[in-house]
């Protein structure tokens, strides 16, 4: 399959699930749950065979930004779309299925700089593969942590109009905490895989970004440890949890996106 035609294929199957959700939604009808899930899933192959084809390329592994965007995006959306399976939140994807849309278009359409790698180990491309984990479970619980904010808003304030649409609280605030229990499992691989695979194939630590990516991001694992650290010592919820989550979420972001788009698109530098 032509890498265009899955791009173009899993945008539309993405956009055509989230449209049946909303529909049902708008409508205050029940929404046809095997089709959103069908369409779903058939947008994830087409998804992962795109992003496939963009980063295991015939000159070598692209780790562009925009590239592990996409696997990112893939990533959550799956995530999502499983928990969807045992919790009622199928209305998160009428977000998250556009956006996965926007990075697989970006992807396509605009050009990238970086210069594909061939001297990459398995230890690296483990890294790489728990990093996303984590990434995409904590940017999920970040999701979920602005829509408690909005929830807890208008439950204070009486107004329900997005409290109507969203999953019950209690349910999203158990979401978000397993989701931050099992990111944090997944960051602490990353930080420690990194730190040994990363140390072995560069002699030189000062590669650029490769200090700040590394201090950042373990200035974002000790925020989400004290964060469910005061959950099960404190009791600490709603807006603490959902501020505690932002600011982590916050600084992993900056950690790798930030020093990513430095690197590539102000410096020129892979």
């Amino acid at each position: 399959m032509n890498i265009v035609i899955s791009a173009t294929l899993a945008c539309l199957l993405y956009m055509a699930s989230a449209s049946l959700q909303l529909v049902g939604l708008y409508r205050k009808i029940p929404s046809k749950r095997s089709l959103v899930i069908g369409a779903g899933i058939l947008a994830m192959v087409a998804h992962a065979y795109f992003s496939y084809r963009e980063i295991f390329t015939p000159e070598g592994i692209n780790m562009g930004l925009l590239p592990m965007g996409s696997v990112t995006s893939l990533a959550i959306a799956a995530m999502i779309l499983l928990s969807s399976l045992r919790r009622p939140i199928e209305n998160l994807l009428i977000v998250l299925f556009p956006m996965a849309a926007v990075v697989i278009a970006f992807t396509v359409l605009v050009p990238s700089d970086y210069t594909p790698r061939n001297d990459l180990h398995e230890g690296i491309v483990a890294h790489i593969i728990l990093s996303v984990v984590a990434y995409s479970l904590l940017t999920i619980a970040a999701f979920q942590a602005i829509l408690l904010s909005f929830g807890d808003y208008e439950l204070k304030h009486r107004r329900l109009s997005v409290l109507r649409t969203l999953p019950p609280l209690q349910t999203m605030e158990s979401l978000l905490f397993e989701l931050l229990w099992v990111g944090l499992i997944f960051l602490t691989l990353s930080i420690v895989t990194g730190f040994v695979f990363l140390e072995e194939d560069y002699e030189d630590p000062a590669i650029p970004g490769l200090i700040h990516h590394a201090l950042i991001t373990f200035a974002a694992w000790i925020v989400f440890a004290i964060l469910l650290w005061g959950r099960y010592r404190l009791g600490w919820r709603g807006a603490i949890a959902s501020r505690w989550t932002l600011i982590g979420f916050g600084l992993l972001a900056l950690g790798y996106f930030g020093s990513k788009f430095v690197l590539e698109m102000i410096l020129g530098r892979v």
